[in-house]
């Protein structure tokens, strides 16, 4: 059996702490994995799942000073866009499992709408692809990143023998200060409220412009299994994500209303 090709990237940049850290850990294991990535030139985060159709995307070699034998490619586009172009224009093979991560900074409960780090294992998803994303849930440091990586060691060991289909996102957030960790649980999407706080400010030209800065207001500690209670408990959270959208329970009430408008 061929290696296992997995497709690293990320929104935080191809030269992230979370990049470096990850491919360390799983280059490790040459005779089981064949490592590429694909990321973009600079931090994106927050771009949600925007792909660039308006400018031409530009790609470039990456070597990694810390691992010279892993191949990479810097992209001056959005994280999505790094995972369409690795499919489906740069990568020889196409990859068997794309992880997208590690990301500086939680990606919990609503925030996977905006998240590029989430978005960009979306779009394995869309492709076809099993996917992960991770995150650990502050700025942390090496140690933080190496327990974060070894976790995603193992957690590739247990899914490449499950019966997870494919179009199912596996979303792992890990709590910074990992020596205190107390275990793992399989979570749900949490919610989380922020208060969007706009500062009116005047340009050099005496033009207005505004500075959006989002304050955490409230999330749900009412939810026993949402992962930002996972979290606030010091737990690694895992949450099963696909992007069905279609809320059927309202398709027949709804047939009903839109039949008799005409």
């Amino acid at each position: 059996m061929d290696n296992l090709h997995i497709l690293i990237t990320n929104d935080d940049g191809i030269y992230a702490e979370g990049i470096k850290y990850l491919s360390q850990e799983l280059a490790v294991n040459k005779s089981k994995y064949l490592l590429s990535v694909v990321a973009p030139d600079r931090e994106r985060s927050a771009i949600g799942h925007a792909i660039t159709m308006h400018k031409p995307l530009r790609v470039e070699p990456v070597t990694f000073m810390d691992n010279p034998e892993l191949t990479g490619w810097s992209v001056n586009g959005t994280p999505s866009d790094c995972v369409k172009l690795a499919v489906e224009a740069i990568l020889d093979k196409k990859p068997d499992l794309i992880i997208s991560g590690i990301n500086r900074g939680s990606n919990l409960g609503t925030d996977v709408l905006y998240s590029g780090t989430v978005s960009a294992a979306v779009e394995g998803l869309i492709m076809g692809i099993p996917s992960i994303a991770v995150s650990l849930t502050g700025k942390g440091d090496r140690e933080d990143y190496i327990y974060s990586a070894r976790f995603i060691g193992k957690l590739i060991s247990v899914l490449i023998k499950s019966t997870i289909k494919p179009s199912t996102l596996i979303n792992v957030n890990v709590p910074v200060d990992t020596g205190s960790v107390n275990g793992v649980r399989v979570t749900s999407l949490g919610s989380r409220r922020y208060c969007n706080t706009f500062e009116k400010r005047i340009d050099p030209r005496g033009m207005y412009y505004y500075w959006m800065a989002g304050e955490l207001v409230d999330d749900d500690p009412e939810e026993d299994d949402s992962d930002t209670k996972a979290i606030r408990d010091k737990y690694i959270s895992v949450t099963p994500i696909h992007f069905q959208l279609t809320n059927r329970e309202v398709m027949s009430e709804l047939n009903q209303l839109v039949d008799s408008i005409l």
